[in-house]
């Protein structure tokens, strides 16, 4: 059935942790348009059609304490004064504070960004509403808190939570390909017409889909999966759509009747290039393929019964070292030249802020969900996998998965020895992090999963 930053001089993590009790633990599900009007900005095209309405949905834990909010939107990322924005609206509507919500964006590219701090700086640039609509951004928002607020009337009860796992078969593949000398000799984008490239091994990934499910009585109630790629089969279309992760969600959404709620997991080096030539059609056989291990996930479903006190929440608040190549003066330059491409001042501007934001003393809140056997992990930016394979060893006996692609200010973030292996997702074009980023990050992770 077809269905479709060098090192800094001190590191600091800053450990809450806080557990519900109550005798019964409620859900709400909420779910919003979040598509952009024909002309508005998509992350490297204006508009021209809605091909396939992108989401803003997520779901809200509520018991004796403060509840929580997980959200995920079909846009390439939210970042800074944007991020925090986003998180404070709906901590409002869910009458909870910031630190106990996480958004993260599932990054499509034919989809729109969001960085309020990154459109500030092209303002005062002169180049105001080139790469961000703040009017249409701020209305989503605006809506998502709306139907927090309708959605926490409706809560139901949670009896049980079920999780479930399957592999997803020829979808994930590692994007740098690396020659004798250890550095990236070939970097296989998502989509590869090169049918060498494509032949080389798939390198590491992690192939497993996660799933877990919330069930009042024999009620399903909502479903959360979780899985690590790159989202694109191909973009620049000007059409927006949420690509085929968002398509296999949307299908099982449809097939089960149940909310679905899909994040993409630590695939900043991860897509599906091995597999996908770029041609219109095999959007469509991606899909289905995610979509089966999906399904798959569904049949390996093992329920128990929960209670608020088997719902916990914990949070780090990290520190991330910047990169060597965030200079103010070069950057400031880029912008003040009426001669650079539109590409390289928002990449000055994007720099600039996360520079800004850093050295103003901003942190970014890495969290934990724990709910009956599973355990989530929210962090930051364009994550490499090797991040979501460490949580997992850190925790082999639990039921662990990683929503990454919350705060996107820092862009890609790889792993230490990447830094010096070369390749583009390292490059000081797309990572704002330098190489002790994963001490810190590693740190923080097994911080959070240590009890």
């Amino acid at each position: 059935m077809q269905i479709r930053l060098a090192f800094f001089a001190v590191f600091t993590v800053f450990v809450a942790a806080s557990v519900l009790s109550a005798e019964e633990l409620q859900i709400a599900t909420f779910d919003v348009d979040a598509s952009p009007p024909v002309g508005s900005p998509l992350a490297y095209d204006p508009t021209k059609e809605v091909s396939s309405p992108l989401s803003c949905r997520g779901i809200i834990f509520i018991g004796n304490g403060q509840p929580v909010v997980l959200c995920a939107i079909d846009w390439l990322g939210v970042a800074n004064e944007a991020h925090d924005e986003f998180r404070e609206r709906l901590a409002t509507a869910a009458g909870t504070t910031a630190d106990r919500v996480s958004v993260h964006a599932l990054h499509q590219h034919d989809a729109p960004r969001c960085d309020f701090s990154a459109e500030r700086i092209l303002a005062e640039a002169g180049y105001a509403g080139v790469s961000y609509d703040e009017r249409f951004l701020r209305s989503v928002m605006v809506r998502a808190a709306d139907a927090v607020t309708a959605a926490i009337d409706r809560a139901s009860p949670v009896t049980h939570v079920g999780t479930g796992r399957a592999e997803v078969r020829e979808v994930a593949s590692n994007r740098r390909i690396l020659g004798d000398d250890g550095r990236v000799k070939v970097t296989r984008y998502t989509a590869c017409r090169d049918p060498e490239v494509r032949a080389m091994p798939v390198g590491t990934i992690d192939p497993m889909l996660k799933l877990v499910t919330f069930h009042n009585g024999d009620t399903t109630l909502a479903a959360l999966t979780y899985y690590a790629t790159h989202p694109q089969s191909y973009y620049r279309t000007g059409q927006a759509n949420p690509d085929f992760p968002g398509m296999a969600r949307n299908a099982l959404q449809e097939e089960t009747s149940v909310p679905h709620i899909h994040f993409n997991g630590a695939g900043g080096n991860i897509g599906a290039g091995k597999w996908n030539d770029g041609s219109t059609e095999n959007r469509q056989v991606l899909a289905d393929k995610v979509a089966d291990g999906m399904r798959r996930a569904w049949e390996s479903l093992r329920k128990r019964p929960v209670t608020a006190d088997d719902l916990g929440w914990k949070t780090a608040d990290v520190s991330l070292p910047l990169g060597d190549h965030l200079v103010e003066g070069p950057l400031r330059a880029v912008l003040g030249d009426a001669s650079a491409s539109v590409p390289d001042r928002l990449t000055a501007a994007k720099h600039l802020a996360w520079l800004q934001r850093t050295n103003a003393g901003k942190r970014i809140t890495v969290s934990l969900l724990t709910v009956g056997d599973a355990r989530i992990l929210h962090l930051p930016g364009e994550l490499f996998v090797e991040y979501q394979l460490a949580a997992q060893a850190m925790a082999p006996d639990a039921f662990v998965a990683m929503a990454a692609y919350g705060e996107y200010g820092p862009g890609y973030i790889g792993t230490q020895i990447a830094y010096s292996q070369g390749g583009y997702e390292t490059s000081p074009g797309a990572s704002r992090v330098g190489p002790a980023v994963e001490e810190v990050l590693m740190a923080a992770m097994k911080t959070l999963l240590s009890e």
